[in-house]
């Protein structure tokens, strides 16, 4: 870091341009340090970020004109790699899935981020777990969480009092939620998809973490030994989740194989679905909110009307009773940042308290920083909010080092496998360990039974 952090972006930024970009390219000879390229995404339902851009944008061209803000690109991942390939193409700034952030360290992205945030004024709002989830394994923080989310059953109320279901529904074991999915279809056949658990590929991340890994944290097993570095292989616990999969798709308690694997069921899902009254549940995360408010790409004024979130309950209700998991989105620092002084100063524009209270409310968020959890406007524009954070004590997280992607594949393509009914649950998960062993190495595997 140059010297002391400035306490306001020069002056000469002011004259100059800043161009705030996510899906364009330029030739190195084009950057200058007074260009500021921020990469993120925006597609489907996660508006959230693009809200918050926009409002960065409207704010910094109102007071610089020259000031010019470009569109994200829809294909983010590939552009950021693009982009990550050159330091003349490299961004400055990026929005990062939490996940990633060891993988991105490691691969000489990202930059260290622990000078800058032990002097930014803000940083006593941030706590504990924001760190962790941010931070290397070799203690070196890489970014600055936007917010943070749970996992839980969404459910149209009126569907499951059609069925018959007792509300609130307060499902505390699998078969109580397999056995609520049968009565929807007893009642409403194939008008009304019953349950989705994402699974397959093209979900991706989703059908790893909001999908296997939320029925994998009500069992006995984990991905990952804290205690022995290792990673687990498939236990009884990993095929009872794929069990659970397999007998929503034998059952028909959920969509048909073709819906289920498409790359945009969440946006169906959440957009057209929901609001229908076409689907009765799902296994989703708090931010399914931002599908429906206002700013979102097909408002649904009326969700509080219909829309209820219940716990997912562990197998057979032991333990904490309940599961969640996780995840997180942040802000981090590109290793090639034109202007590193610069960079953060807009990072932590964009981290702000008053763009904190917009992104969490926009983006169903539980806040990172402490004063935003208690901010009027936060608790005002999140009815839900109270039941997300009675999660937080329970949820767990990714095993988020650098062969989490892999092995997250690895999960992903066990299911994909169950869902169609080429491999048992059993065979899945013989395939998963296989594949596992062969991603982290035998000796970093240990054993799941």
């Amino acid at each position: 870091m140059r010297g002391t952090r400035r306490n306001t972006i020069r002056a000469a930024a002011t004259a100059s341009l800043l161009t705030l970009i996510a899906a364009g390219c330029s030739s190195p000879a084009e950057r200058d340090e007074n260009t500021v390229r921020i990469a993120y995404q925006r597609y489907g339902t996660f508006i959230a970020m693009d809200s918050l851009m926009n409002r960065v944008k409207e704010e910094f061209e109102a007071d610089h004109p020259d000031v010019t803000i470009e569109a994200p690109a829809e294909d983010y991942q590939t552009q950021v790699n693009l982009m990550n390939g050159s330091p003349g193409e490299a961004p400055d700034l990026i929005y990062e899935d939490t996940f990633t952030i060891n993988q991105d360290a490691d691969a000489g992205y990202l930059a260290p981020l622990d000078e800058y945030f032990d002097s930014w004024e803000d940083s006593e709002y941030f706590g504990e777990q924001e760190a962790e989830a941010v931070t290397s394994l070799d203690g070196t923080r890489y970014g600055v969480m936007l917010g943070t989310d749970v996992r839980g059953l969404w459910y149209r109320s009126d569907l499951l009092e059609q069925a018959g279901v007792p509300l609130p529904w307060e499902p505390s074991t699998w078969d109580e939620v397999l056995d609520t999915a049968r009565a929807v279809r007893a009642e409403h056949g194939a008008d009304v998809v019953p349950l989705n658990v994402y699974a397959g590929t093209p979900a991706g991340e989703v059908a790893s973490l909001q999908g296997f890994q939320m029925l994998l944290g009500g069992t006995e097993d984990t991905l990952f030994d804290e205690d022995s570095g290792r990673w687990v292989a498939a236990g009884p616990g990993f095929t009872e989740a794929l069990e659970f999969v397999w007998t929503l798709f034998e059952e028909e308690l959920t969509h048909a194989p073709q819906d289920a694997l498409d790359a945009n069921i969440g946006t169906v899902n959440n957009e057209e679905r929901f609001p229908a009254g076409d689907m009765a549940i799902s296994l989703e995360g708090s931010w399914a909110t931002q599908s429906w408010i206002e700013e979102a790409n097909r408002p649904w004024p009326e969700w509080e009307e219909y829309m209820e979130f219940a716990p997912m309950p562990t197998r057979d209700g032991r333990g904490e009773g309940v599961t969640s998991m996780s995840g997180g989105w942040a802000l981090s620092m590109g290793a090639h940042a034109t202007d590193p002084d610069l960079a953060w100063e807009v990072m932590t524009y964009a981290l702000g308290r008053e763009n904190a209270v917009g992104f969490a409310v926009e983006g169903g968020q539980i806040p990172v920083r402490s004063d935003v959890a208690e901010d009027p406007g936060f608790l005002e524009g999140s009815p839900m909010a109270e039941r997300f954070a009675a999660l937080v004590d329970v949820t767990g997280f990714r095993p988020a080092y650098s062969e989490y992607p892999r092995v997250s594949l690895a999960i992903q393509e066990a299911t994909e496998s169950v869902m169609l009914g080429e491999t048992t649950p059993e065979e899945a998960a013989l395939t998963y360990t296989r594949e596992l062993e062969s991603i982290v190495g035998p000796e970093n595997v240990t054993d799941g039974s």
